[in-house]
C-alpha cells in the first residue's frame, strides 16, 4: 500500500503516450484506504490541519484512486477524507473511472500549502482542508473531510454569473458538456447520487458546481 501511495503522490502515468499505448485496453481500477502516514501528517501541519480543527488527524484516511486525466491518460492520485466516508469515496472513484469520467489531477491540498485558490488554479481535485466555508465563518464540510471538489476549473463556483478564476470563464455556460464537467445526469453526478451525497450544482445562488458533500452543504 505504501508503494502505491508513493506512486499516487507522484501521479505517475500508467499508460504511456503513443499509438500502441492508446490502442491498449485501460488497466483496471486500483485503489485502497489507509491511515495517514507520519510523513503525511507532518506535511499537513499546520497549513491544512492544526489544533482546533473539528476533526483529528487520526480520523482522516488517505484514499488511493485511479483516474483518467483530461487527455484520457490513466493516472493515480490520493484524496484525504474522513474515515467514515472513505470506503464510499473509494467506490465513487471506481465508478467514475469505469464510467469514463475525466479528472485532471488528484493531490492532497498540502501540495498547494493548504491554499484553496492555488489548488483551484491548478485544477486540482481535493477534499480535506481545515477551512471556513466560502463567504462564511462557519466550518466548511471540507474541514470535516466530508466534501470533495472535482475539476474546479471546469466546474466553477458561480456567484451572480461570475467566477474568480479566468480559466473557468468558458465553463460558466453549463449547457454544453465538455470533458471534466459535472452535469445533471452525467456519470460524475450519478456516482455521487448513488452514495447519497449532495451536489452544489443544484444550489440556487451561488452554485458550486465542483462541490460534492455527504451533508449536501
Amino acid at each position: 500500500m505504501r508503494r502505491l501511495l508513493a506512486a499516487a503522490v507522484a501521479a505517475t502515468a500508467l499508460v504511456a503516450a503513443g499509438p500502441a499505448a492508446a490502442a491498449a485496453p485501460a488497466p483496471p481500477f486500483v485503489g485502497g484506504v489507509t491511515p495517514l502516514s507520519k510523513a503525511a501528517r507532518q506535511r499537513m501541519t499546520p497549513s491544512v490541519w492544526r489544533p482546533g480543527c473539528p476533526v483529528g488527524l487520526g480520523q482522516l484516511r488517505a484514499v488511493l484512486v485511479t483516474h483518467r486525466d483530461l487527455r484520457g491518460r490513466v493516472r493515480r492520485g490520493v484524496i484525504v477524507v474522513h474515515r467514515d466516508v472513505a470506503r464510499d469515496v473509494l467506490g465513487v472513484f471506481r465508478t467514475m473511472y469505469e464510467g469514463g469520467v475525466r479528472i485532471r489531477r488528484v493531490r492532497p491540498i498540502e501540495a498547494y500549502g493548504g491554499d484553496d485558490f492555488a489548488s483551484i488554479e491548478a485544477d486540482n481535485t481535493s477534499a480535506f482542508n481545515c477551512r471556513a466555508a466560502t463567504g462564511s465563518t462557519r466550518w466548511s464540510q471540507h474541514a470535516y473531510g466530508r466534501a470533495i471538489d472535482i475539476n474546479p476549473i471546469e466546474n466553477p463556483y458561480i456567484s451572480h454569473g461570475a467566477t474568480s478564476h479566468r480559466a473557468s470563464e468558458p465553463y460558466l455556460d453549463r449547457r454544453r458538456a465538455r470533458p471534466g464537467m459535472a452535469v445533471e445526469g452525467g456519470a460524475m453526478v450519478r456516482a455521487f447520487d448513488a452514495i447519497g451525497w449532495g451536489w452544489g450544482g443544484r444550489w440556487g445562488e451561488p452554485k458550486d458546481t465542483q462541490h460534492f458533500s455527504a451533508s449536501g452543504g
